[in-house]
């Protein structure tokens, strides 16, 4: 087929009817289907069933050292889950911090903590400064948006390229000492799906920084989220920033959140040694400890990176064919000249980028037909996209059968707006 823009305008018009009858039909079948968040769904969740009745023993919950997992104490993790993660993301032990299940709080708390009592490096807490910035790379992770907005930043937004952030842009921002930090999914980022270059890491660990406490919120949330065999190398941001006199810049994040079970995993926290000692001052007054049985129960089911890797493998083969499964859909839009979209190599999110002015069209359109996408704006700040093109596919949770037919409508949907948009 012709790209949309040279059909004629008799062409368009049958185009659009037989497209609309389907659409109609579709509508018509009282569906229920949902791309719109990045979580598992029950056959990927069934992997890590085993977790759940894992033999701990209490001779068990005793860890190194003689310390018994089921009291109070050790405010940083087990050295058993400091270990594990150690290996697992090639991160110096010592620079470990292990918390509950959920990264994202980890990092609303390290903010927290930032705005009532500054950070290494601070003249005073942020909350007593005015005016603070935050750098967003967009299209982006809609709850990272919002928790600096919630803290009262201005979001400046900076665009996503296939490298990773705009470094020009970045650079030049930072040059003005009310930019506190940026936000960073390093590899699969959320949307997109790309892992950051060598330069771009290695440029935001050296770049000059007006303000002396910068901080780079890293969330390597897909770190080991490969969809094959095959894996995008990401350049080690610790070492670049030691390198550099600049270790305290960087607050490292992840979990165990889609390994094993979102709402029951364990989340880390990495961070110079300095920083480290700082924070621990205040997360001290506000627990004892985290849930330290879940993580040996973690460490004695994944074991160490080798026996993970085999699991995240088994997890791989089914949400690989998601991926197949969407990108096998998308493929009804080459030549078209009506949308783009990212071919990741792992993490859980595909961006698909349509003509301006379409992306608002084709969610009411899906609505209408019973399939819930990612809220139009969510990928930026402010849930504001300024050319309205930009729809963040979820494709893990529905069944396969599921999937293919929202993705059938979504085609549809798309062609539809598209037209519509040509027609004006």
């Amino acid at each position: 087929m012709k790209e949309f823009k040279n059909l004629t305008k008799a062409e368009r018009y049958a185009l659009y009817a037989s497209l609309n009858e389907k659409y109609s039909e579709y509508c018509k079948r009282g569906l229920k289907l949902d791309l719109s968040r990045g979580k598992p769904n029950a056959e990927q969740l069934d992997v890590s069933q085993a977790l759940l009745s894992f033999p701990i023993t209490p001779e068990d919950t005793r860890g190194e050292g003689g310390v018994d997992c089921r009291n109070y104490g050790l405010l940083d993790g087990i050295p058993e889950m400091k270990r594990f993660f150690a290996e697992l993301l090639g991160i110096d032990e010592k620079c470990i911090f292990v918390g509950g299940n959920s990264s994202l709080q980890l990092m609303y708390d390290a903010l927290m903590r930032a705005m009532q009592f500054g950070v290494v490096g601070s003249e005073r807490p942020w909350c007593r400064e005015e005016g603070l910035k935050w750098i967003c790379v967009a299209p982006g992770y809609d709850r990272h948006f919002r928790i600096t907005e919630l803290l009262g930043f201005e979001l400046l937004t900076v665009r996503m390229t296939p490298e990773g952030p705009d470094m020009d842009e970045v650079e030049r921002l930072v040059a003005d000492p009310k930019v506190k930090g940026i936000w960073c999914v390093p590899k699969y980022s959320n949307p997109t799906g790309n892992t950051y270059s060598d330069e771009v890491v290695r440029r935001l660990a050296r770049m000059e920084c007006a303000a002396p406490d910068f901080r780079i919120m890293w969330d390597n949330a897909y770190a080991i989220h490969d969809l094959t065999e095959k894996t995008d190398p990401l350049l080690d941001i610790f070492a670049e920033a030691r390198a550099c006199g600049n270790e305290n810049r960087v607050l490292y994040f992840s979990s165990t959140s889609k390994i094993t079970f979102p709402g029951a995993g364990v989340a880390m926290m990495a961070a110079s040694v300095e920083n480290l000692t700082d924070m621990k001052k205040y997360i001290g007054a506000q627990t004892i400890g985290y849930d330290k049985i879940n993580q040996i129960r973690h460490v004695k089911y994944l074991k160490d990176s080798k026996n993970t890797h085999k699991h995240m493998m088994r997890l791989a083969a089914l949400i690989g064919k998601k991926f197949e499964i969407t990108l096998d859909a998308f493929d009804e839009f080459s030549g078209l000249g009506i949308a783009e979209w990212t071919k990741p190599n792992g993490g859980y999110f595909i961006s698909l980028d349509l003509m301006p002015g379409c992306a608002k069209r084709v969610f009411e359109l899906m609505v209408a037909a019973g399939v819930t996408l990612t809220p139009v704006g969510a990928t930026f700040p402010y849930g504001i996209d300024p050319e309205d093109r930009n729809l963040r596919i979820a494709p893990t949770y529905p069944t396969d059968e599921e999937l293919k037919l929202a993705c059938e409508i979504l085609v549809v949907a798309v062609k539809l707006a598209s037209l519509e948009k040509l027609s004006k």
